[in-house]
């Protein structure tokens, strides 16, 4: 077989590294095709099957966070936990901030509620901020996550709103951190196991990603309706440009800004909690409309985000390196 042949028939799968963001994208799309397509199959299925799409979401996670956290230096620990800080907090104030201004001039923008607002975008998916950053990030920016990890569920939410007291930290957050930090530890203490890990990387990012979107369906987006579609907008383009700008005014390159800006699907629970805390207020219909608005959030920032960090890192990159240039 000549040269020539060789790289032909490898084109197909050069070409996916032309889509924004595509090792996220295209195995999460593709699970979630599959789910919406054929939504017993992987119960069908069972066993390890079952284990590695549906059921194995949350194993993953922490098998990817492990290895992100083996890539990390103690030096960089510091940098990487103010990084985290500055995002996730210039995230959560202007939120707040949006969603306050929504209560107070009749709770109901465009069909979405101050509520919904705070239990979408308040929080983020961690787990694809960790794989943009495992891809486009820098030590730094992926080691940030461990700060951003700790806004997690309904507490921002029920805080805001009045409905209930902060929820103290509990175990099952230690438990969420935990994998990065143990992978930070090992991976400086044993550089052989470092060497070992980081080749895994990208891996686990496809699988992770696969599973997550195996517990997707297109649907979601169809029951949120225009109002849960334009919030995902909201969140991953509009309160974009608030984390990427804060990002970059500190010294950050924007990525992360850029990264942060999701709905995680554990957010999808939020709008029950608020139920259980105010059932005259949440519940009933309120309760299912909220649900599929910020579900469809989750669908929609999953697409969007990997795109627009693509996009800010591509863009950023090449006004840095036209600045270095110019100056030197």
């Amino acid at each position: 077989m000549s040269e020539t042949t060789a790289v032909e028939e490898k084109k197909p799968f050069f070409k996916m590294s032309s889509i924004p963001g595509a090792t996220i994208l295209v195995p999460l799309l593709l699970g979630c095709l599959l789910n919406t397509l054929f939504p017993s199959l992987f119960d069908t299925l069972g066993s390890f099957t079952l284990g590695m799409t549906k059921n194995g979401s949350s194993a993953l996670v922490g098998a990817f966070l492990l290895i992100v956290g083996t890539t990390i230096s103690f030096k960089s620990a510091p940098a990487a936990a103010a990084r985290g800080a500055i995002i996730i907090i210039v995230k959560q104030v202007v939120v707040i901030a949006v969603a306050l201004l929504v209560l107070a001039t009749g709770d109901n923008f465009c069909g979405l509620s101050a509520m919904v607002i705070l239990a979408a975008c308040t929080g983020a998916n961690n787990a694809m901020y960790a794989g943009l950053m495992g891809t486009m990030g820098n030590e730094v920016e992926r080691g940030a996550v461990a700060i951003t990890t700790l806004v997690v569920g309904p507490p921002v939410t029920m805080i805001v709103l009045g409905a209930a007291g902060q929820a103290p930290i509990g175990w099952t957050l230690v438990g969420a951190i935990l994998p990065i930090v143990v992978g930070i530890i090992l991976g400086n203490l044993f550089p052989s196991f470092k060497k070992m890990m980081a080749p895994a990387l990208t891996g686990v990012i496809v699988l992770t990603f696969f599973a997550m979107g195996s517990s997707m369906t297109f649907g979601q987006l169809i029951a949120g309706g225009v109002p849960g579609i334009l919030l995902g907008v909201i969140c991953s383009v509009v309160f974009a440009i608030p984390t990427v700008l804060a990002d970059r005014a500190t010294g950050g390159t924007g990525t992360a800004g850029a990264a942060i800006s999701s709905c995680a699907g554990a957010n999808v629970a939020t709008p029950a909690a608020m139920a259980n805390v105010n059932e005259a207020l949440y519940g009933g219909e309120v309760l299912a409309l909220a649900t599929a608005q910020v579900a469809a959030c989750a669908i929609v920032t999953a697409i969007l985000t990997p795109l627009v960090t693509s996009w800010v890192h591509k863009y950023f990159a090449a006004k840095d390196a036209k600045k270095a240039a110019a100056t030197a």
